[in-house]
């Protein structure tokens, strides 16, 4: 082996007896407290908040050495936030809906006047889409939640629920439809 590596065989065995250099020492203790931070974040923290962490510590390093470390190491922060998701994809080609109330969310009596919106609820499973179907007088409505985007098209979505719902006066806000 030592033919092929081009090395001595004295020059070999040296530095396979040889003691771990101090750097090492303090780069394998470094990496151990790094490694303690970083599993009591749930392996959320990424170099910065582990920096921060060690300096509150007391522990001086730098960003490079702590991200070499991690790196060394294959901690790599899990994200727990998740991507954009757009929900609507609007055609440039139309024009975009009137707005047929022109901002002003008012009604002088029952079944008048809805509005509705649609978000996203990002969850570990992915993500949840719900919409609500509000009327503006009595602020009751219905609601949906369903894993599929076309949340308003299957039986039991907030516009069927809503649609199906007799709004009464004093009714709680969001009653499920």
């Amino acid at each position: 082996m030592c033919k092929t590596l081009k090395v001595s065989s004295s020059g070999y065995y040296g530095w396979a007896r040889r003691a771990p250099s101090a750097r090492a020492v303090a780069n394998a203790a470094l990496t151990e407290r790094i490694r303690e931070d970083f599993v009591a974040s749930d392996e959320t923290y990424g170099m910065p908040r582990i920096r921060f962490e060690l300096n509150e510590a007391g522990i001086g390093a730098s960003r490079r050495r702590i991200a070499r470390l991690m790196r060394q190491a294959h901690m790599r922060r899990v994200s727990r936030r998740r991507g954009y998701v757009v929900t609507t994809e609007r055609d440039k080609r139309q024009r975009p809906a009137p707005d047929l109330v022109n901002r002003q969310f008012v009604a002088d009596g029952l079944n008048q006047l809805w509005v509705a919106d649609m978000t996203y609820i990002p969850t570990w499973d992915g993500f949840l889409y719900l919409a609500v179907v509000v009327d503006v007088f009595s602020r009751s409505g219905g609601m949906g939640l369903r894993r599929e985007h076309d949340i308003g098209s299957g039986s039991g979505g907030a516009s069927h629920g809503a649609a199906d719902q007799k709004a009464r006066v004093g009714d709680p806000p969001f009653r499920p439809g």
